[in-house]
């Protein structure tokens, strides 16, 4: 069975601003998700040498040996999400994003100077 498209159904030429603003915020969204994959693989890391350095028990270098693999594992991860849902996201505003004007005229209708507002 061949795979559907998901914005098949869509008109391209019917899109409005906030169709074009959720995709944004979907890009941002992305971007929030990968500071919090990179935050917490840092956190691991700090934590895992932190305990090794300064651990005078068994259990506390075993706990910061398991942290640092966790903490690369964690970054590797967000960074492989990232990537994957920057490719989606591109996909579709490759696809439906806006089309660049013809000339000049059109393209001052679409886009007006800072003084015309």
């Amino acid at each position: 069975m061949a795979k559907r498209d998901l914005y098949s159904r869509f008109d391209t030429d019917k899109l409005i601003l906030r169709d074009e603003l959720a995709i944004d915020r979907t890009l941002l969204a992305n971007e929030r998700t990968l500071l919090s994959y990179l935050r917490s693989g840092i956190a691991l890391l700090i934590a895992g040498v932190s305990f090794i350095h300064f651990a005078h028990e068994v259990w506390f270098t075993v706990v910061g040996i398991i942290c640092v693999p966790s903490g690369f594992i964690t970054v590797m991860i967000g960074t492989s999400r990232y990537l994957k849902m920057d490719k989606a996201i591109s996909v579709v505003r490759r696809k439906f994003g806006k089309k660049p004007a013809k000339d000049k005229a059109s393209a001052r209708q679409a886009a007006p100077d800072a003084g015309d507002i």
